[in-house]
């Protein structure tokens, strides 16, 4: 379905415009408090009606004139920053379906406020309908218009700044709704050579240049490790690069995503129950993508390529098999011996090309390990690399509104990977010391450096794991439903934005 409509205003919001009117409630040890300017409600007792203001609480009362609905969007007990503003429109807009219009009547104090308002009301507005035999019915369909109101207290100037923060706020939805479309089609539908077609479509009239690889390209280039995993699949691998290269780039960035379209573990089968949600295991390659389109979208002076890497991890005559050695682009060699640690394997390839361009800084993007969930869970991302590189995607994270943690790559970890016939292992073999530490660490050892010779300092690099938020398999919270969560585009975005000046 298309992106809902944004706008910002700075006339006050009416019941009698919209289909339904977003306030938000603080919490308070005094009870709930109406952060509006004027009084809507009149003497309403929000107590009574079992309003706390908690942070995901929702409330609907009728307007005092009939008119349309007041919706009471808890912000929590603190002040309500662009976070709170952000989780508490995103809840209201999910339990808003039937909808079509909503207006947000919100204490937006600042343009970091009003974005974060608008990114959470948008990206909340989102349905996968594509496999649906039957049309939505109105409940289930989500506001098509939404408009913030902000209050004449707020220093903004609408006029001057709105059509700027409405453009900043709707490339963050459309590129939020795209990403999680792309990973809720399933992966008969979307396979290497049609996620290279998606890319394209999604592109559009944006200046952004596409290359797509076939197998023959490959081989010819050394991806060996896209055409290993790609093998067993009788649905060849892809390379997809774009390149968004502005006249007035002041930094280049390369961003790298695993694109797994399905990933069965190959001959190191994965248990049954873990196969239904492989098909998320392109989330990389998809945040990558609409990362560098939104980049475009938004005219951001930064030069940014990306590396698709896209292949199917399945089990035939023709897959590699544990024990191989797989010729990775540039000429090192990797021994597999795990066939379902086969994301590292296409990202070294996308990593090494991409530091061969001497970006100022290149990010990959993963559902790598599993141990990303069983370390943070399902709400903190894992970030590795370069220390420099891992405090700017902290910081970009905070400002946009996603909890990054640094995580260490010790040196002691490298001995793991030791191989009698290659250059390194995939995987050690029956070993659960640091997984997800220890992927990181074979991602490094793929890392350019900046100019000739061992002792140039490599490429600053950082490694984002998503496998354990990428997917959210439990109950909505804020802005995020269930399924495909989009994260971590926020934050490259804001990282993006950050080398641009």
């Amino acid at each position: 379905m298309p992106h809902p409509e944004l706008a910002l205003t700075a006339h006050p919001a009416s019941p009698s415009a919209a289909d339904a009117v977003v306030l938000a409630v603080r919490k308070t040890p005094e009870g709930p408090r109406l952060l509006v300017d004027d009084a809507p409600l009149g003497d309403l007792d929000l107590a009574a009606l079992g309003v706390t203001g908690a942070v995901d609480e929702v409330v609907r009362v009728p307007s005092p004139n009939g008119a349309a609905p007041y919706v009471l969007s808890g912000v929590g007990g603190g002040e309500p920053d662009p976070d709170a503003l952000r989780a508490a429109a995103g809840a209201a807009i999910r339990r808003l379906g039937g909808r079509a219009h909503v207006a947000l009547d919100l204490p937006v104090r600042d343009e970091a406020g009003a974005i974060a308002a608008l990114e959470g009301a948008g990206t909340a507005a989102y349905a996968f309908r594509a496999y649906k035999s039957e049309e939505a019915g109105a409940a289930s369909t989500p506001p098509s218009h939404i408009t913030l109101h902000v209050p004449a207290t707020a220093g903004l100037d609408v006029d001057h700044d709105g059509a700027r923060l409405v453009a900043r706020a709707s490339a963050t939805v459309a590129a939020l709704h795209d990403v999680r479309d792309l990973v809720s089609t399933p992966a008969n539908d979307l396979f290497p050579q049609s996620f290279a077609e998606r890319a394209e479509a999604l592109r559009g009239q944006l200046p952004v240049e596409i290359e797509v690889l076939d197998e023959a390209a490959l081989a010819a280039g050394g991806f060996g490790g896209i055409l290993g995993v790609g093998s067993g699949s009788a649905r060849p691998p892809r390379l997809v690069v774009l390149r968004y290269t502005p006249d007035d780039a002041r930094a280049h960035v390369a961003l790298v995503g695993k694109g797994i379209t399905f990933d069965s573990g190959g001959l190191s089968l994965k248990p049954p129950s873990s196969m239904p949600t492989m098909k998320y295991d392109m989330t990389g390659a998809a945040t990558a993508l609409v990362t560098t389109l939104a980049a475009a979208r938004l005219g951001l002076p930064v030069r940014v390529t990306a590396w698709l890497c896209l292949a199917e991890n399945m089990p035939s005559g023709s897959a590699m098999r544990p024990g191989d050695v797989l010729r990775i682009r540039g000429g090192g060699t990797v021994e597999v011996t795990n066939t379902d640690a086969e994301g590292r394997l296409v990202l070294a390839d996308g990593i090494v090309a991409a530091g061969e361009e001497h970006p100022d800084a290149i990010v990959d993007v993963a559902t790598l390990t599993g141990a990303a969930r069983t370390a943070l869970g399902e709400r903190v991302i894992p970030v590795m690399g370069d220390p420099t590189v891992a405090r700017e995607l902290i910081d970009a994270g905070a400002r946009a509104g996603e909890t990054l943690w640094e995580m260490p790559m010790p040196g002691e970890l490298r001995s793991l990977l030791d191989s009698d016939v290659a250059d390194l292992a995939n995987a050690k073999l029956g070993s659960t010391v640091a997984p997800m530490m220890l992927a990181a660490v074979f991602l490094q050892h793929f890392v350019g450096r900046t100019g000739e010779g061992p002792e140039a300092p490599r490429i600053p690099w950082g490694h984002l794991d998503i496998a354990g938020t990428g997917y959210n398999a439990g109950s909505p919270h804020g802005e995020v439903g269930k399924g495909p969560t989009g994260v971590a585009v926020r934050t490259l975005l804001a990282f993006l934005e950050s080398r641009a000046r």
